[in-house]
């Protein structure tokens, strides 16, 4: 009885507790910490909320499973961009390694903004800054965020400072922003910033339907264009796929399309997934740069 009672004491001892575990997962764990994001209505995309799984689903449905696309004239292009760049090192580099041209939009002042930007230009991928930008639901869109709070020379110098940040942008699309992206003075600030340097264009993100920064980039002779598609306001493969085959749809019949996705796991997958089928019908994927006013 003594024996059995100290053999217990002993592994009671000996075991880890859960605290311990925890922790040591938490230590080794690659993932930055994410912008939160927790989407109001009023947003037409979410920031992931959670640091996504580095690996894809292990299940890829085959590519005779997907639904038949319509054949596309010559010359019907697609650009994809991959938005809140900079916090997931392994899936955005996923991205980078897919045989398509498609761009990469990194937020500033995360854990990886220079590095991942670094390497997509590398691998000849488009980059751009996601500029954060104040919402209507009051949800902070980050670091480095541009706010109709701010005055003229605030919003100047915070723009300027993002894009810092992310030197080796061509362009700039808004992070968030469904409530700075309809104001006019704010977005004529923002604008201002990229016609100023000069070689930038503006890509907006119609995070709200009542957004003026393509007409205001316009009006200001700055090369822009508009999303056409969300790919995955909800992360799941079949949803992002078939939202791709909507991309591709508008693009037979405008000439051109532009989808925004995010470093999502399954993302990653359909898009995979999805680019034989796509070339296959006579879709060429593009840089968004190759869409933007004059060109589109």
């Amino acid at each position: 009885m003594v024996v059995a009672i100290a053999i217990g004491a002993g592994w009671l001892l000996l075991r880890p507790s859960p605290h311990a575990r925890h922790r040591h997962i938490a230590a080794v764990s690659p993932s930055p910490a994410p912008i939160q994001a927790t989407p109001s209505p009023q947003e037409a995309t979410p920031t992931p909320a959670a640091a996504p799984s580095a690996s894809p689903s292990p299940h890829v449905t085959a590519p005779s499973a997907l639904p038949s696309v319509a054949p596309a004239p010559s010359g019907t292009k697609l650009a994809l961009i991959v938005d809140d760049c900079g916090q997931w090192l392994d899936t955005e580099r996923g991205f980078i390694a897919l045989d398509i041209p498609l761009t990469m939009s990194v937020l500033p002042d995360v854990a990886y903004t220079g590095q991942i930007a670094r390497e997509a230009s590398a691998a000849g991928k488009g980059v751009m800054l996601h500029l954060p930008m104040e919402t209507l639901s009051g949800m902070n869109p980050g670091p480095g965020k541009v706010t109709t709070e701010m005055t003229d020379a605030q919003i100047v110098a915070q723009v300027q400072d993002d894009l810092a940040q992310v030197p080796l942008a061509r362009g700039v699309n808004n992070h968030e922003g469904s409530k700075a992206s309809a104001d006019p003075r704010v977005m004529r600030d923002v604008v201002g910033v990229l016609a100023q340097r000069g070689g930038l264009f503006f890509i907006d993100s119609k995070t709200n339907a009542a957004s003026v920064g393509e007409q205001t980039a316009a009006a200001m002779n700055v090369p822009t264009a508009a999303r056409d598609v969300f790919l995955d306001n909800r992360a799941e493969v079949a949803y992002t796929r078939g939202q791709l085959l909507e991309a591709a749809e508008i693009a037979r019949r405008n000439g051109s399309a532009i989808a925004i996705g995010h470093p999502r796991p399954s993302t990653l997958e359909a898009v995979r997934e999805t680019i034989p089928q796509l070339q296959a019908a006579g879709i060429e994927f593009v840089l968004v740069q190759d869409l933007v006013s004059p060109a589109r």
